[in-house]
């Protein structure tokens, strides 16, 4: 995983882990962003980006509305993406539950049945805003069978036939950057671009499985190396021109492996590996037309997320190629472009933009897909993007009835609630995140090339380095103060390193470190650590006293608060903690150059697919933060982890991936070298308008079949 700022994307894709520095808003939906295969990653805040992290853009997350998220990421993450330095731009981020997954209802105990409308999962009565003061503990309202009761509602889930017309109308922060997909690395153009582009493969809204799209079938050789790609005859682009193998080719040898196109999906399709010598290559798959409609990819290594990294856009060769010829293709299709010329596959077209006003796009009347009548999809005419100043003018809007959907940071939850009968909404709660928030002890034992001084002073990392005293310090994280203290009750402790939203990855059976003091100081008081001066703070074998740095960022104020619970439990067990919250940009520096800290609490970005996370657990990688980039394995466990993560990445297996990936779960659990606090429960407030919508883990409808109730 990698640190991230960004929004993360919706259905699907895996998208590496990113650092986060505050809460995540969304009102829009958004691209998938399909899974990094390069190993090293170069962290970058992604507070704007879509797909920053995965470097590659798959459209189906546009056509899949979480009601609008962009992902489990949080603004303040860092990125991992392109070479992108890191920044501290606000964004949207994990640590607030939203929707890209924004959410999942407002949840019935009882399984939900589909419907034609998004209903109301209770029914409450309209009654005056109510926030929880801070006398009252919030309400616990998260529910532990969330997950499964979601999975059960989309094996349940059927499409009804729409009734065509209507709209669907959004609210976002930001205007379009640019109108050229291939290039964009913001989520406001990804967000409208992702309704006119599409990849050969897509991933279900409904149990994130990998379905075909522009192409209709494929296979693989025996080795997984050799993939072939069958395309779809009934494709056109928005222009009338056929789609064939010869756009495929042009999209992927033309743009994405152009080194003079800055493509941000060439990450994706740079594969890092080991050879037989153990030297890390870096090595690009080859493309071939067989004939118009098949297309031949050729892999250097295995690579088990290799379909989900098929949603990446395809584009029109008849139209950009002459760009790319000339050394122009940067500057086409930019923002002052007439909405007309920008030409895709995909089931809306761009019908006109004003900025700082609205986008609004149109429906593609010759889309290829249909629905079980035959009827041409999609069924609303049009989706409309209104752009407003900011979170809380979006908020407003929503309460006003100016838009249908509002992915809420977790405080919005007490105004909204009372109001959903009497404003004809529901809040939709689909469980936990998938991306994490935790603290991390550097054991980094290399000295900084410009000072000669160790990164960390040589006694704390005897203490850090220590697994028993990373357990003592686990058992003293109060996870229920910072559920209801923080996160007003919407929120669920995290003891693995994969969400339970990642369903049969997800191993719910890993080491657990529930509060407690008591334990904690007993562990403590075993390794002979105790508090032999009576000032109350505990001193090594060695006596020295057990006093180090705790830090995380500004601008993000429930990272801080949970930060300081974090303090106040290692304080309890006698240990003296210096806690500051430090700038973004100062903190993301010690974490990539100057490995210059000692603890720190940070949150990363995740996905459905545990690839994701191999920038953060592999141990050669930049964001295995502990001790990055080692040349080989500093611990047995963690060469044990690197193994399971290269061999989850090479299983072909479904079932044997799940294994593996489980394992890494146990070990790393067992060896704590972070520990988690919490995942936000993913929100989003949709009207109960629309047909062919419910909530799931991924989204709450596929785009293309949503339709309007009420017309």
């Amino acid at each position: 995983m990698s640190p991230s700022s960004a929004q993360e994307s919706n259905a699907g894709a895996a998208s590496m882990p990113r650092l986060s520095k505050q809460p995540q808003a969304v009102g829009w939906p958004t691209m998938t962003a399909t899974p990094q295969i390069v190993l090293r990653i170069v962290l970058a805040l992604a507070a704007s980006f879509l797909v920053a992290c995965s470097g590659s853009q798959s459209t189906d997350a546009a056509f899949t509305g979480d009601g609008l998220t962009v992902g489990d990421a949080a603004v303040g993450e860092v990125a991992p993406s392109e070479d992108v330095e890191p920044s501290e731009d606000a964004g949207p981020s994990e640590d607030a539950p939203v929707a890209e997954d924004s959410a999942e209802d407002v949840a019935p105990a009882e399984d939900v049945e589909p419907s034609e409308d998004v209903a109301p999962a209770e029914d409450v009565a309209p009654s005056e805003d109510v926030e929880p003061s801070e006398d009252d503990d919030p309400v616990p309202l998260v529910d532990p069978l969330t997950v499964e009761r979601l999975m059960r509602n989309a094996e349940r889930f059927e499409y009804t036939i729409g009734t065509p017309g209507g709209a669907l109308t959004i609210t976002t922060i930001s205007d379009p950057l640019t109108f050229n997909l291939a290039i964009a690395n913001d989520a406001s153009s990804s967000g409208v671009l992702g309704y006119l582009f599409e990849g050969l493969t897509e991933t279900s809204w409904l149990n994130d499985e990998v379905e075909p799209a522009l192409a209709e079938a494929w296979e693989h050789s025996d080795d997984g190396l050799t993939w072939t790609f069958h395309l779809r005859r009934d494709v056109a682009w928005h222009d009338g021109e056929p789609f064939t193998a010869a756009d495929v080719d042009f999209t992927f040898n033309r743009i994405i492996y152009n080194d003079e196109i800055p493509a941000s999906s060439r990450s994706a399709f740079e594969f890092r590996y080991l050879d037989d010598s153990g030297e890390w290559q870096v090595d690009q798959m080859d493309v071939a037309v067989i004939d118009d409609h098949t297309v031949e990819f050729t892999l250097p290594v295995p690579f088990a997320p290799f379909l989900r990294s098929m949603g990446t856009a395809i584009y029109p060769r008849h139209i950009l190629e002459p760009h790319v010829d000339d050394g122009t293709f940067v500057e086409t299709w930019g923002i002052d472009t007439d909405p007309a010329e920008i030409i895709g596959t995909g089931p809306f077209t761009i019908a006109g933009y004003e900025p700082g006003e609205q986008v609004v796009l149109a429906r593609n009347p010759d889309y290829w897909l249909t629905d079980e009548s035959g009827n041409r999809l999609p069924y609303l005419d049009r989706i409309v993007h209104h752009i407003v100043e900011d979170l809380e003018a979006e908020l407003e809007g929503f309460i006003a009835g100016e838009s249908d959907v509002h992915g809420l940071l977790g405080e919005e939850y007490y105004r909204l609630e009372p109001l959903q009968e009497r404003e004809n909404f529901t809040i939709h709660r689909r469980g936990p995140t998938f991306g994490t928030t935790f603290l991390s002890f550097n054991v980094n034992p290399g000295v900084s090339p410009d000072t000669g001084q160790p990164y960390v002073d040589a006694r704390k990392l005897d203490w850090f380095g220590n697994v028993e005293f990373r357990r003592a310090v686990a058992h003293s994280v109060d996870r229920d103060a910072i559920i209801n203290g923080v996160q007003y009750g919407l929120a669920y402790p995290q003891w693995s390193s994969v969400s339970p939203a990642a369903g049969a990855f997800h191993n719910p059976d890993v080491r657990t470190y529930p509060y407690d003091l008591d334990r904690a100081n007993e562990i403590l008081d075993s390794l002979g650590w105790t508090d032999t001066d009576g000032d109350g703070i505990r001193e090594d074998s060695n006596g020295h006293a057990i006093e180090f740095s705790l830090v995380t960022n500004t601008g993000n104020l429930v990272r801080q608060e949970v930060t300081q619970i974090i303090q106040q439990g290692m304080e309890a067990i006698g240990l003296q903690v210096d806690y500051q919250a430090i700038d973004f940009g100062v903190l993301v520096g010690q974490l990539t150059s100057t490995y210059d800290w000692e603890t720190m609490v940070i949150g990363f970005t995740g996905g459905p697919d545990p690839y994701s996370g191999i920038g953060f657990w592999h141990s050669t990688a930049d964001l295995h933060l502990w001790y990055p980039n080692q040349p080989e394995p500093a611990t047995d466990w963690e060469a044990q982890i690197d193994e399971l993560y290269i061999m989850g990445s090479r299983e072909l297996d479904p079932e044997a991936r799940v294994e593996h990936y489980r394992k890494a779960q146990e070990i790393a659990a067992e060896n704590v070298p972070v520990i988690y606090t919490s995942q936000p429960e993913r929100l989003t407030a949709a009207r109960n308008v629309f047909g062919n919508a419910t909530p799931t883990l991924y989204a709450l409808w596929d785009i293309r079949y949503l339709y309007r109730t009420d017309q």
